[in-house]
């Protein structure tokens, strides 16, 4: 048996046939996802919304916060929500499965409307740097306590260059949310692995990344600059089938992706995090401590700026694993606000 700190999940749109962005969700039904993470070694996450118009994202919210808040678990689990999007790349291929038309440049008057409605602050937003006003918005979104990321993005070296220089400090689910042929060398893969002041989040399914790719990217980025996340969507924990995520129908195949059904781009994921770190063990990408360091250190140090900003302290918790890699949850995380 081997005992380390829990897993701690960065991007998470879903569980256990539960979807985040759902109106619908309950406390209940947002206790089942939390408990099947536990599970899986979760002890923390930042429940994760996709692009959606303004009226669209102030309901999501809504209702997922009231969940948290109303939730056995949530108040320990999360301690802030990821928006990715909707101040994406809407052209074809870049925007992934996000609708293009919600699309908009930075609004920072949206942000703080929706941080306004919330218990817990948006802790983490992706956004493309390239959109007009967007190096502008990172460093006023950064000085309120946001951590920010690229994806779904055109940006090339300056442009990353200067979004690091405002703040960015991460990619999220690099490699992925783009168009299947790019400039051989003058693209926003080699920009991003070329800046050392962004740490690169992955998703180590086999289907985001083949084991060669993934191995390739941790390898020039570094292990110590490398953050594992699931992307998951409500497929995750759940078998085959068919799902509503965020208002449009995925389908989760035999072989484990998620896909819109009739298109070839993946719709998130149904990767559980500890099936992550099984996977790079597997492929002789990192040891088992270095990739339990990418699922749990390393992304609550990214936060780390941002959760100070709003007094959170995240307890980690501890899973014990056995000689499979399998959790075995042993306490739960806790997230303490400290007062004053």
């Amino acid at each position: 048996m081997m005992l380390t700190e829990g897993l701690f999940d960065l991007q998470v749109n879903g569980y256990a046939g539960v979807d985040f962005n759902d109106l619908a969700i309950t406390a209940e039904r947002l206790d089942e996802a939390l408990e099947a993470m536990r599970l899986d070694g979760v002890s923390g996450c930042l429940p994760t919304l996709i692009s959606a118009t303004p009226a669209e994202l102030e309901a999501r919210f809504r209702a997922l916060d009231a969940a948290v808040s109303a939730s056995r678990l949530g108040p320990s689990m999360v301690p802030g929500y990821h928006l990715e999007g909707p101040f994406l790349n809407p052209a074809e291929g870049y925007r992934g499965c996000h609708p293009a038309e919600a699309m908009s440049d930075p609004d920072l008057a949206l942000v703080h409307r929706l941080d306004e409605l919330l218990e817990r602050p948006i802790l983490l937003l992706t956004l493309a740097p390239e959109r007009d006003g967007a190096l502008q918005a990172i460093e006023r979104l950064r000085a309120s306590g946001k951590t920010i990321a690229i994806a779904h993005s055109a940006a090339g070296f300056e442009t990353v260059r200067r979004a690091a220089d405002a703040g960015m400090s991460l990619s999220t689910h690099l490699g992925n949310g783009l168009p299947p042929c790019l400039h051989k060398v003058d693209n926003t893969v080699l920009a991003q692995l070329a800046e050392p002041r962004l740490a690169a989040c992955l998703i180590a399914d086999g289907h985001h990344l083949s084991p060669d790719t993934l191995r390739a990217l941790v390898t020039l980025k570094g292990r110590e600059r490398c953050v594992l996340v699931s992307d998951a969507v409500l497929a995750a924990a759940a078998g085959p089938g068919d799902y509503r995520f965020a208002g449009m129908q995925v389908s989760r195949g035999a072989d484990g992706a998620v896909r819109v059904p009739g298109a070839s781009s993946l719709a998130g994921s149904a990767l559980c995090l500890d099936q992550a770190i099984r996977n790079v063990c597997d492929w002789s990408i990192a040891t088992f401590e270095e990739a339990v360091a990418m699922a749990s250190s390393r992304p609550r140090a990214l936060l780390a700026p941002a959760l100070e900003h709003h007094a959170i302290t995240l307890e980690a918790g501890s899973v014990r694993w056995n000689s499979a890699l399998e959790p075995q949850p042993r306490s739960d995380g806790a997230v303490e606000r400290r007062e004053g």
